[in-house]
């Protein structure tokens, strides 16, 4: 059977920039499943976006769906005429072409074999058009095109304006809310606006390419990273990279031309991160740093033509408008300047925080109280009153004009102002990093003001939430209370604090806590089963003596020592679990004549026990574990030599207390039931 190569495409008006990849994909993945409920076979599928279309290529379709045969059974030969007459309708076939077989007790059972013939590529690529049009999953999507009585009209990102169907050279006739599929598409908006005769999909990309249509997102984004690395080394420069910035690029242009401009140096005196977010949020633009790696007075912008010029004009305009966005910036810096962050922070008292926890005002009061606990227990090592200070300073950037523009400065610009206004270097520090870490691969704070600050807005925000019964549930968790979390406990275990959790959080507030450091753990590589272990103690909310349990546990666990003591430690605990026996049964050792293994394990647990207890004390867990691996050999040998479960009761309790002896000696490390293998 031949193959050929199927080409789809969408042209519609323009598609947003930040909809484009999950488009194109989406596109492959509807279009692929379609394909595959209606058994055409094919060979690969590519799929690409531009601006104005989306299109999919699918390699190697086959000439039609495989034939195929269906065999149903019917009711008894001898049944009434009525339940035949159904049987043969939902079937289409008549009696005479009904089979008569042998049920093997004696009936005959009517059977329909039903032979369905291939359906040829053009039907089951029109009918995969219309049904993945139809399906497909926009996040936003606008009705065009005429409804009737019976269909709604139809909906896509934006009004279809053309659609390309061709299976090999021949077009796959369909039709989309009255756009007809042909063989006709459009190049570049201003470089070639006519119309493209596509001959197959073999030569569209090229065809394209001609026009000045670059179809491969990813061949766009490799031009407009060469392109503007090329025109800020030939500047003497070096390009800040961003990969979000060179998607929405790629998704904005056809025909991708990186260009060099400049601004003027006096903006410099606003904050770099200001200027970075005019230029990439307002303006599409790449910034660049000079060879001090200062932030420099150039950009690059991604223009969607081929000048006559080399893009000179381009260039100019675009200057034009970046310093007007810069001088909307300096004026909004300059004027926050002229009044002190402590003289804004009466205008928090006007903005709600939550309805149920007050105004912001309130959480300043509550964080910068926390703050200063912190400092004064110390569990922060942060002078009291410049943490009390950076807090209550902390939120008063919120109502200065230049966040209120770029409200994701907060806390940047704080700093700026404080600093400015001559508040001490490490208030200012913790004004600006406060918010940190806000998420995984964020910087964690370790300056001790910062930590006693970003700690206590994030404990804040957790136990304020939980108090009012508003708490993560499912996958809903509007406050962000996990990230916070996840937050207070990179701050705790990254500057290595000594912090008692159940002084400053209900029993709820630490079980979130427990489930989002097993979360965080696991991430990290740490095996569940040994979380659970530690966690399974119950009573630790030092996160820090935790973890350190669960590092030697899993450095113990994985060694021979300690695979063989778990696999004693359960077998141990398996008998003890079958047996009846409790504290307090065993008799007095004296008159007790144990067996060479069994007064051997005694002596060793005489031994271990206190070693690995005073271990745990001292908070050294690799010797604890250490002094478990010396009950190892004994404990080998005594199940090797000992029947435990003996006839004769006395030697029983015996032997079962040593068991209960080894249980506890291990669970007072970790909860070994816990811990696979």
């Amino acid at each position: 059977m031949s193959v050929q190569d199927f080409l789809l495409e969408l042209r519609s008006e323009e598609i947003p920039a930040r909809m484009q990849e999950k488009a194109r994909a989406d596109l492959a993945a509807l279009f692929e499943a379609r394909l595959q409920a209606l058994n055409l076979p094919f060979e690969s599928i590519e799929s690409y976006a531009t601006p104005r279309r989306l299109a999919l290529i699918v390699r190697g379709v086959a000439e039609m769906t495989a034939a195929a045969s269906e065999e149903r059974k019917g009711p008894r030969a001898d049944a009434p005429a009525q339940a035949i007459e159904g049987f043969l309708r939902s079937t289409g076939l008549s009696r005479e072409q009904l089979v008569e077989r042998d049920d093997g007790k004696g009936n005959k059972v009517l059977f329909a074999v039903i032979d369905r013939p291939g359906i040829v590529a053009g039907s089951v690529l029109a009918s995969a058009i219309t049904g993945a049009i139809t399906a497909f999953p926009w996040p936003k999507s606008m009705r065009w095109g005429a409804a009737s009585s019976s269909t709604e009209s139809q909906r896509w990102v934006r009004p279809l304006q053309g659609i390309i169907a061709l299976l090999g050279d021949k077009l796959v006739p369909v039709e989309i809310a009255g756009v007809k599929s042909a063989s006709v598409t459009v190049g570049h908006r201003f470089h070639h606006p006519g119309g493209i005769t596509i001959g197959s999909a073999n030569d569209y990309i090229e065809k394209l390419r001609a026009c000045h249509v670059i179809v491969d997102g990813a061949e766009r984004r490799n031009i407009i990273a060469l392109g503007a690395k090329m025109a800020a080394q030939k500047a003497g420069l070096t390009l800040i990279e961003d990969d979000g910035l060179l998607y929405e690029n790629a998704g904005l242009t056809e025909w991708p031309m990186p260009l060099l401009g400049r601004f003027d140096e006096a903006f410099l005196d606003v904050p770099p991160e200001v200027i970075q977010l005019t230029a990439r949020v307002n303006q599409k633009y790449f910034v660049c740093r000079d060879s001090a790696g200062k932030l420099a007075n150039a950009f690059v912008c991604v223009a969607n033509i081929d000048a006559a010029d080399g893009g000179e004009k381009i260039v100019e305009g675009n200057q034009k408008v970046l310093a007007a966005r810069l001088s909307d910036a300096r004026f909004f810096y300059e004027t926050d300047l002229k009044t002190r962050l402590e003289d804004l922070t009466p205008k928090l008292e006007k903005i709600v925080f939550h309805e149920k926890l007050g105004t912001v005002a309130d959480k300043v009061d509550r964080v910068a109280k926390l703050a200063r606990w912190l400092a004064e227990e110390g569990i922060v090592k942060a002078d009291p009153d410049q943490a009390e200070r950076a807090a209550r300073l902390a939120k008063a950037d919120l109502v200065t004009g230049m966040v209120g523009e770029f409200p994701e400065l907060q806390g940047l610009m704080g700093g700026y102002y404080a600093a400015a206004q001559g508040e001490p270097a490490a208030v200012a520090e913790a004004i600006r990093d406060h918010y940190k870490p806000v998420g995984q691969g964020d910087d964690v704070p370790t300056a001790p003001v910062t930590v006693a600050v970003a700690l206590a807005d994030k404990l804040d925000s957790i136990t304020s939430f939980f108090g009012v019964d508003l708490k993560p549930s499912g996958s809903k968790d509007p406050f962000a209370l996990r990230r916070s979390a996840l937050g207070v406990i990179a701050l705790i275990l990254d500057n290595g604090l000594r912090f008692p959790l159940t002084k400053s959080a209900s029993k709820d507030v630490l079980d979130f806590f427990a489930d989002r450091l097993k979360v965080q753990q696991k991430e990290a590589g740490v095996r569940h089963d040994l979380i659970d272990a530690v966690f399974a103690l119950g009573g630790e909310d030092d996160l820090v003596r935790l973890l350190a349990r669960v590092k030697a546990l899993q450095s113990f666990v994985t060694s021979e020592d300690g695979r063989n003591l778990l696999a004693g430690y359960k077998r141990a605990a398996n008998i003890l679990k079958k047996e009846t026996w409790a504290p307090g049964e065993v008799a007095d050792n004296e008159i007790y004549e144990a067996e060479p293994a069994e007064a051997a394990l005694r002596e060793a647990l005489d031994v271990a026990e206190p070693k690995a207890e005073a271990a745990v004390e001292a908070e050294d867990y690799e010797a604890a574990m250490a002094a478990l691996a010396s009950l190892r050999a004994p404990i080998d040998k005594f199940f090797d030599d000992v029947t435990v479960v003996d006839p004769d009761a006395f030697k029983r309790e015996m032997r079962l207390g040593l068991l209960a002896r080894i249980r506890d000696a291990v669970n007072n490390v970790a909860d070994f039931s816990k811990i696979e293998g």
